[in-house]
This record gives C-alpha cells, structure tokens and sequence, in this order.
C-alpha cells in the first residue's frame, strides 16, 4: 500500500457572510479537508474552536480540559455528545497536529504558537506544506518527460 508523505485536500465554498463563530470554524474544517461535506460527526469543529478561544487566553489544554469545554461548546450548540471518548479527541488533535494546527507541549494543546489561524494558515500551509507538495507533484511530471 502506497502512502503519501504528505496529504492536503482543500475545498472552495461561498464567502463567508453573517455567521456564528462555530459555523465558521465549521467551514475552516470543511475547506481544509478534516470535515467531509455532510459529515455528522464534526466534534473537530469543536476541538478547534475551544483551541481558537484558549489561544486568545496564551492557555494551553490537557486533554481533560480540552474534552470537558468540548462538551460545553456542544451544549451552547444544542448538539448531541458525539465523538467525544478521549481515542476520538486524541485522534483529531493529532490530524490538526499533522496539518501543522496544533501543538503539542508535554500533555498540553494549543494552536501552534498562539498564533491566529489566518497566520498558521498563511506560513504553515500555504508558503510551506502547499509548495512542498507541488514541488513533488512537479518532479513526478519532469520524470515522466524523461
């Protein structure tokens, strides 16, 4: 089985107009790629907007903290408790990790250096990971010229 080395699925949707925060977060997942489209089980979107608000604070979060505001934000959203079990919480933090999002610090999660999500973006995926990955796709087209 082939593995990729590196993996990044972005998607486009309309502008983004008078929405609340967590349907924001919610189409940030969406056009990333760590939400498929119609996808129920979107307790990421919550993990990502607790992270976005203990940034703002410069609070890291151990997984305990993460997993109990996580609850909360559901309630705020009158959504069931879905994909809450520490496994799940632990494997979408380390998708974020993975997509250079988060950071992880002993036991404790934060956005990657407390910085926005527009500037994680802007240095971590767009000038860093995006280029590294057509760098390679580009090399795969040279070879098959060759």
């Amino acid at each position: 089985m082939e593995m990729p080395l590196a993996e990044l699925t972005l998607r486009k949707y309309e502008k983004p107009y008078k929405t609340e925060k967590r349907e924001l977060v919610k189409k940030i997942c969406l056009s990333l790629g760590l939400l498929q489209p119609g996808d129920s089980r979107d307790v990421i979107v919550d993990i990502l907007l607790v992270l976005i608000n203990s940034s703002k604070k410069k609070e890291e979060l151990e997984l305990e903290k993460i997993k109990e505001r996580v609850i909360e934000e559901r309630k705020k959203a009158s959504l069931e408790e879905k994909g809450i079990a520490d496994s799940n919480i632990r494997r979408q933090l380390k998708r974020l990790k993975d997509l250079l999002i988060v950071d992880k610090n002993s036991n404790s999660y934060r956005l990657s250096e407390f910085e926005s999500l527009n500037k994680i973006f802007e240095d971590k995926i767009k000038n860093f990971y995006l280029p590294s990955i057509i760098e390679r796709i580009e090399e795969y087209f040279k070879a098959l010229e060759e």
